[in-house]
């Protein structure tokens, strides 16, 4: 099994200048020229078996984009969001805040927010069930063959 990971194209919050996190900013136009530039390309990679996105707009949108171009159908996850930046979501990016997390311990997060050791226990759970979910497909798609 190969897996591509994919960010979303440009989002309004890219324009605003403003800290995304689980902030829900949708697609600009021009992210998604970028998402359908993407599935053209992807068009010519090669087969899929799943698509799998976090429920925020510019993600689920993305997918969609990319889903009519490579006729694959889509996985909506909440654990796939963006890692949980608390208070700073949706606030302008400043000089003082921009990069406030790189200075954190792995145990220590922004006010109402996610510690580096909380989003890679949920990035980790998510990777293995959609590995776990996918192997179940593969192995019943060659039992279906074999019959």
């Amino acid at each position: 099994m190969e897996i591509l990971i994919i960010r979303h194209g440009q989002s309004e919050a890219d324009l605003l200048n403003v800290h995304e996190g689980r902030a829900d900013f949708p697609l600009t136009d021009l992210g998604r020229n970028q998402a359908m530039n993407l599935a053209e390309y992807l068009k010519e990679y090669g087969d899929f078996d799943a698509i799998w996105t976090s429920t925020l707009s510019r993600a689920s949108e993305t997918a969609e984009i990319i889903s009519k171009y490579i006729n694959c159908s889509i996985n909506y996850d909440d654990n796939l969001k963006e890692r949980d930046n608390g208070i700073l979501a949706g606030t302008p990016i400043t000089n003082e805040n921009k990069n406030s997390h790189y200075n954190m311990k792995p145990f220590e997060c922004i006010q109402e927010g996610e510690t580096d050791i909380e989003f890679r226990a949920r990035a980790e759970a998510v990777l293995l069930r959609i590995l776990d979910i996918q192997k179940i497909q593969v192995e019943l798609l060659y039992y279906l063959m074999e019959v």
